[in-house]
């Protein structure tokens, strides 16, 4: 262990105590000088990690075109906030915006909010945007203060959001916690705790780990409030599943998965999202099916999109198309690891590519 945010880390637990993965999480990716986000931009080859819109521009412009018909499908707004959550380095955004120039009246009516938290990807994010497209920048959704539909997107957001981690022993409950062992960063158990959200998870066994994401639901409520009583649609893209239980918090360096607590600051710290879990959180809107990525490209013509592009490629070019389009909606790629899920006020209609839940998330 080394690095000043590891030490400051480790003198913190061994004046306090033990701390939660949360707070570890937080530290790692938001410490003002050496936090993961704050100081450096992690997408890309030269990165640690690329997102779908990294992979090929027919992503985003795919997910525009869902967000305008929406909006057409809702009467079409003179006024309404298009909102990004964690855009990276602008990359979706401009696809979006670049695929809907020609929506009459989409970009006249929208009003552009970013919300992020780094100083570095808000600078290339504002870099990304089109000459003379204004936007504004939010650290939290709660700052947002327009009224009227809210169209929004959020891809590879959430599963970057701090989590905590529970163990059942018997019929007891333990919060994973991270101390010192040696000198080192180690995992532990506190003791018994009780939680309404450890009680309602029936399905956990003597043994399972449970994942909680507490900084997910307040969130999910603002969303789902200003659905519900302005209108518009919120497009959830993420790694994940419904329900589940579970270790899935993990880090990446490089491209590479590495030990989470060896080196603070230095790796991208994620967790599977629970879809289910989002989903409760942001009632009264209700919820779409979760359906694999792959599937809903190919609802909205990815493999369409890629044969026009195909056409006027060659050799590397049309290497990258193809392999653009397996990534993103392969099985063993991207395409179902990767899930969807839109919200809308009761009674609107979904974007599309998406279907209606059988039944509401328990």
């Amino acid at each position: 262990m080394s690095g000043a945010l590891a030490q400051r880390i480790a003198e913190r637990i061994a004046a306090t105590g033990p701390i939660t993965i949360a707070d570890y999480m937080a530290e790692c990716l938001l410490d003002p000088t050496d936090g993961y986000y704050t100081r450096r931009d992690p997408l890309g080859s030269a990165g640690d990690f690329t997102t779908a819109p990294e992979v090929s521009q027919m992503f985003g412009e795919l997910v525009g075109l869902a967000l305008a018909q929406s909006w057409m499908d809702q009467g079409a707004p003179a006024a309404f906030d298009l909102v990004e959550l964690g855009p990276g380095r602008g990359t979706l955004m401009a696809d979006i915006l670049r695929a809907t120039a020609r929506v009459p009246g989409f970009h006249a009516a929208a009003r552009l909010t970013f919300v992020e938290a780094s100083p570095v990807l808000r600078a290339a994010q504002e870099q990304a945007l089109p000459a003379g497209r204004a936007a504004t920048w939010q650290e939290t959704v709660h700052a947002i203060a327009h009224t009227g539909p809210l169209f929004l997107v959020a891809n590879e957001f959430f599963d970057a959001l701090p989590i905590r981690q529970f163990q059942k022993e018997g019929d007891l409950w333990r919060e994973r916690l991270i101390g010192l062992q040696d000198g080192r960063l180690g995992m532990g158990l506190s003791g018994p705790v009780q939680m309404p959200a450890l009680e309602a998870r029936i399905d956990a066994r003597s043994g399972d780990i449970v994942e909680l994401c507490p900084s997910a639901a307040p969130i999910m409520e603002w969303i789902g409030q200003r659905l519900s009583t302005q209108g518009g649609a919120a497009l959830i893209i993420d790694y994940g599943d419904v329900g589940g239980v579970g270790d899935t918090w993990q880090a990446v360096a490089k491209h590479t998965h590495v030990d989470p607590l060896a080196t603070p600051g230095a790796a991208d710290l994620t967790a599977h999202v629970q879809f289910d879990a989002l989903a409760r959180a942001a009632r009264p809107a209700v919820s779409s099916a979760v359906t694999g990525q792959g599937v809903f490209l190919e609802r909205l013509g990815i493999t369409a999109r890629a044969e026009a592009l195909a056409r006027t490629a060659s050799g590397a070019a049309l290497e990258q198309v193809i392999a653009a389009h397996r990534r993103l909606t392969h099985p063993d790629e991207m395409g179902t690891l990767f899930k969807v899920m839109a919200l809308v006020a009761t009674g609107a209609p979904l974007p599309p590519g998406l279907d209606q839940q059988d039944t509401a998330p328990r």
